[in-house]
């Protein structure tokens, strides 16, 4: 069990007790299944006011033709995809609890060998058909099913919307750009390998990036 202090506030460390949200997207079985390292890293309880830091490398990154003209033609809604091919440049991850929608907001910051580096948001809401969406601005957001392979826990898009005016659509097959696939594996001690992989049906591998994170002792 963890204590925390609201900065500033002199009261009683506030008790945080284990995030259970993630875990309820999974069987008994499938969250015992996962590395307790891994089970650790999704049962934090983040209080409003602080984060969690992950920081690494990318250790790999490719894209098709289609994929980098696609990861282009996304900074129209907040460039939620990676934009470049860069390795071995520094990586950051921050989880922030989001309470307006009981969910949380993930911050991925990727180094660039020139220029700024690229700072991709979005926001994982537990809520939808399959009880977790990630949204990424602009109205866009995808419904994610979960999954545990091999002890690794496995995210897979299940379908692409869009938020317009208080409605929501729902992209046809035509539209969506690809399935995508982002694993979290242990590997090693206090470190976890992120992978991302953006498929299409009909034109292939897009996308696909590798991260080695370590956790951030706070």
């Amino acid at each position: 069990m963890k204590l925390d202090r609201k900065p500033g506030d002199g009261k009683t460390p506030e008790v945080l007790l284990g995030d259970t949200r993630f875990a309820a997207l999974l069987s008994t079985e499938e969250w015992n299944a996962l590395s307790p390292e891994v089970r650790n890293r999704f049962s934090k309880r983040v209080a409003d006011e602080m984060s969690v830091v992950y920081a690494g490398e990318v250790i790999d990154a490719r894209f098709s033709v289609w994929g980098w003209l696609l990861a282009q033609a996304a900074r129209l809604i907040g460039a939620p995809l990676p934009l470049h091919a860069d390795t071995h440049v520094p990586a950051v991850v921050t989880v922030t609890e989001d309470a307006r929608v009981g969910g949380q907001v993930w911050t991925r910051l990727y180094g660039r060998r020139r220029g700024f580096p690229q700072i991709i948001y979005s926001s994982k809401r537990f809520q939808g058909s399959t009880g977790l969406e990630e949204y990424l601005g602009y109205g866009f957001g995808m419904s994610l099913a979960v999954h545990v392979e091999d002890g690794d826990i496995v995210f897979r898009s299940a379908d692409y919307f869009i938020d317009v005016l208080g409605y929501r659509f729902t992209l046809p097959a035509i539209l969506r750009p690809g399935d995508l696939t982002i694993k979290h594996a242990q590997n090693g001690v206090h470190c976890f390998t992120f992978t991302l992989a953006l498929t299409h049906r009909w034109l292939g591998p897009l996308i696909s990036q590798r991260v080695l994170f370590r956790d951030v002792a706070s």
